[in-house]
């Protein structure tokens, strides 16, 4: 059957190399590669080195993509994460300036991602009748109008703070080998995410409620807990987000995070995650993720100016929702033809 998104559902998961070959992971693997050959092609420093130097300041966005995930197969949305990861890293950031050790300003920093995150699902699954994007939208406004607020009131002005003491950081920052460790963190959050979905209980329960949420409701399933649980992940992976960034940063202001939201919904959907819920899995978006990082790092280093960067990604985005939606509609037509 086709899901609204116009991609093929198969009621068998496809099997073989060919059958690999052919899904949209495998075309995402195929994209992938292009888009390394590319890095290279452009650019005379585009070399696994580099790649992976520069790479943990796009990594912390990768955290947010897996909980974005869950929320799309619910059928929802949250666009307020990049300004919670603002609030979250401001907050650290003013905290262990006034003192705080850095354990302290670790457990800060999750904290403030996970209440923010619940206070999103509180909205959403106490007054259903308002849409996701609505709620989220007005808490964007509230996290990033509190980290301005902070900003005034214990900053040093012009709404930017470093943090004073980055020796915590630095450790998060430090290498195993050629990779950083925010790399090896992502793969162990992206392995437990990602089984969690395909595998469990509770993520056969995330793809009931997406494909139709009465149904779900009245086949047992304590929808508006697991949604309440679903954002409240997905805030504290916010803040994780926040605390790796500032790894890369020591520092945050009030622009920090912004676009955040729509880049971890574009890695959902180029992945294959339909926003009409119920549909897509997490390794598509794995691999999508992978693939606008490593773009973003080849477009870069050629010095491309970030807002083509974007409107690159953007295109990237349509396509991936336009050419399954074409493809499905021509198949309809020859078999409309054949009968």
């Amino acid at each position: 059957m086709a899901g609204k998104s116009g991609r093929e559902i198969s009621a068998v998961p496809a099997s073989g190399i060919k059958g690999k070959l052919l899904s949209w992971e495998g075309a995402l693997i195929l994209i992938l590669i292009g888009v390394n050959i590319l890095g290279v092609a452009i650019s005379p420093n585009y070399n696994v080195s580099n790649v992976l130097r520069e790479m943990p300041r796009y990594l912390a966005e990768i955290f947010m993509m897996f909980g974005m995930g869950y929320i799309l197969v619910l059928g929802d949305i949250d666009i307020s994460v990049g300004a919670l990861v603002c609030l979250a890293g401001t907050i650290t950031v003013l905290s262990s300036n006034a003192g705080a050790p850095f354990g302290l300003a670790v457990v800060i920093c999750l904290a403030v991602g996970l209440l923010g995150g619940m206070l999103n699902g509180f909205i959403a699954t106490r007054f259903t009748e308002l849409p996701t994007m609505i709620v989220t939208l007005g808490t964007q406004i509230i996290f990033r109008g509190i980290a301005e607020v902070l900003f005034e009131t214990w900053g040093n002005g012009g709404g930017t703070a470093s943090m004073a003491d980055t020796k915590g950081l630095m450790l998060l920052a430090k290498k195993i080998g050629p990779f950083p460790i925010a790399f090896f963190c992502v793969i162990i959050v992206g392995v437990v995410m990602i089984t969690v979905l395909s595998k469990t209980t509770f993520g056969r329960k995330l793809y009931a409620i997406g494909s139709n949420k009465t149904a779900a409701y009245y086949a047992g399933v304590k929808v508006e807990k697991i949604r309440f649980i679903c954002y409240s992940l997905l805030g504290f992976l916010a803040g994780v987000c926040a605390l790796f960034l500032l790894t890369a940063t020591f520092g945050s202001n009030t622009t920090t995070g912004q676009g955040f939201e729509m880049e971890v919904i574009a890695m959902c959907v180029f992945g294959g995650i339909a926003t009409t819920g119920g549909k897509g899995n997490l390794i598509g978006g794995f691999i999508a993720a992978f693939i606008i990082v490593c773009l973003r790092i080849a477009l870069g280093q050629r010095n491309i100016n970030t807002q083509i960067i974007l409107v690159i990604i953007g295109l990237m985005l349509i396509i991936s929702v336009l050419v399954p939606s074409i493809s499905s509609a021509i198949t309809a037509r020859k078999k409309k033809a054949q009968t």
